[in-house]
Formats: C-alpha cells, structure tokens, sequence
C-alpha cells in the first residue's frame, strides 16, 4: 500500500501521515507534486490511501487534473479516501470516488476529517486557538478509529452514499461550481509589502509564482491551496480577501 496526498496549508499531510502511522507505519506518503514518483508508486502497488482538502465541496483543481490525466493507471486499484475540510462538504471523499470508479478503481472506503480553516485572508468562520486545538484533538481521535477499522478490513464509508452526494451538491457545490472548476487569476501580491525573499515561489506546488528580476509575477494557475499566502513573512499575499488575517500550520493547536 502506498499513500498519496495534496495538502495546502499541511493540514491534510498531517491526517494522512497520522492515519498511516497507526495503521502501517511501513507505509509511505508520497505529494502530488512529485507527480513522476507518485506516479510510479501508483502503478506498482495494488492498494492506495488518497488524502486532498476540500474547497467548495469539491476537489481542488490540481488534484481532478491528477486523476483524469492520469486515468490509465487507475484501473484495478483499491482505494481509501481522506477528505480534509474546515465545516461540511457532504461528499468530500465521494467527489473523487466518482472519477476514480470510472477509472476501474474500487472504493474501498472514505473519511471526513474536520481541521482548521486554512482561509487566511477571510475572517469568515474563523476559530479561536481554543477552538483549534480542540478540533485537531477530535481530527486525532477520528484517525486513530478510522485506521483500526481499516486494518480490520470493516473501513468507514464516510461520503460515498447517494444521499452523501445530493447533500455536497446542494450545500455548496451548485453555488460555487466556477470556483474549483478552473485555476484562479485571482491572487494577489502586494509589491510594496514584499521583500522579494522568494518563498512563495518555493513553496507553490503550482509553478504559479515566479521572481524576474526580484519582480514577484503572478500566472493564472493558482489551485487555491493558500500555501503561498499562509507562508508570506509579510502578509505580502492574498486571494479572496485583501488582508491577511491568520496564519498557522496545524503544529500550532498540538497540545504541547
């Protein structure tokens, strides 16, 4: 078995390396972002973990552009699915199953994993580091259940029903379909906070950052991930909002 991921702001990295940990420790996590070895690693292993967040109850850009141009190596895998979210997606684990099944993949469970909202740039739904800490308290308890289930064989099923479905579709995914459907032109840089240190164009698992001539320059191939924004020594970044509020990784809310 192998694991593969897409995390923005690392709570999704955390959840998977945290399931395996319980449930294998043998096993590996590999990032979409080193697409060749994910890619490899896919193809010579029957079973697979797939762990990615949840934007507007839907899949985040680059990771439906993973699956479907990858669609050859799909067929005959078993699959467990991780879905990271801040609140309610419906069918965070059922957005991909959906893709995958068509690919020849068997489903062989899902997961809902509520963690802190990586929207650094929205006040909206913001938590206090209470909050926070007691939500990555539950995500932990969760992962644990869930791992032992699996290794039992009886996998929880979180977000692959038909009712799981409409309950995605109709809570966001209707409202805010253009949202993920497309890579964002959106982002933000502002040029007179920015110091040019180059860390937004490190750490950007899109290429969508460049730094010529010490001048920050945005593409048009931003997924969403808010890796850049959350990573900013000065708060230089923003995507929907245009000031940033927060900004952590879910390190912050382990209880020391």
């Amino acid at each position: 078995m192998i694991g593969i991921y897409f995390s923005g702001t690392g709570n999704t990295k955390y959840c998977i390396e945290k399931f395996i940990s319980i449930y294998d420790k043998k096993i590996s996590a590999i990032p979409l972002e080193e697409a060749e070895l994910a890619i490899n690693e896919i193809s010579s292993h029957d079973s697979l973990i797939i762990a990615y967040p949840i934007y507007y109850s839907n899949l985040p850009k680059t990771v439906r552009d993973f699956i479907i141009d990858n669609s050859h190596i799909w067929n005959g895998k078993k699959i467990f699915i991780i879905a990271t979210m801040s609140l309610f997606s419906g069918d965070g684990a059922g957005v991909s199953a959906r893709i995958l099944k068509k690919y020849g993949a068997t489903i062989t469970g899902g997961l809902h994993i509520k963690m802190p909202d990586c929207i650094c740039d929205v006040k909206a739904l913001k938590r206090s580091l209470m909050q926070n800490t007691k939500l990555v308290e539950r995500a932990n308890n969760k992962l644990d259940i869930a791992a032992q289930k699996l290794r039992n064989g009886k996998p929880t099923q979180e977000g692959l029903s038909f009712f799981s479905h409409l309950a995605g579709l109709f809570g966001q995914r209707l409202w805010f379909f253009n949202k993920t459907r497309s890579y964002s032109d959106k982002l933000k840089i502002d040029k007179e906070l920015c110091v040019r240190c180059g860390n937004c164009v490190m750490v950007c698992p899109m290429n969508n950052l460049s730094m010529p001539y010490e001048e920050p320059t945005v593409s048009n191939r931003c997924t969403m991930c808010y890796r850049c924004i959350n990573q900013c020594p000065q708060k230089a970044i923003t995507l929907l909002g245009k000031k940033v509020i927060t900004q952590y990784t879910v390190e912050d809310f382990l209880k020391k």
